[in-house]
């Protein structure tokens, strides 16, 4: 996959969302782990952690995050 910058600035709502599996096989702590430190490697690259959804009965943790063009993924 290739990302490029464009020149203009978002105007409209991501017509894709990507999930990044980061904690494919993990559960619980060890999984939130695993996404935390990921999180903080995009962050020292320019991303932006918008908010980190914690488990619950039906769900696993996740993170949602932005690029530093204002796309939106999840580290999942």
């Amino acid at each position: 996959m290739l990302f490029r910058r464009v020149p203009e600035g978002k105007v409209v709502k991501d017509r894709v969302h990507l999930d990044v599996r980061v904690g494919t096989g993990l559960v619980g702590e060890e999984r939130l782990a695993a996404l935390q430190a990921e999180c903080a490697r995009l962050v020292a690259l320019g991303a932006v952690h918008v908010r980190t959804l914690l488990a619950d009965e039906e769900n696993e943790s996740c993170i949602l995050m932005r690029d530093i063009e204002g796309n939106e993924f999840c580290l999942d």
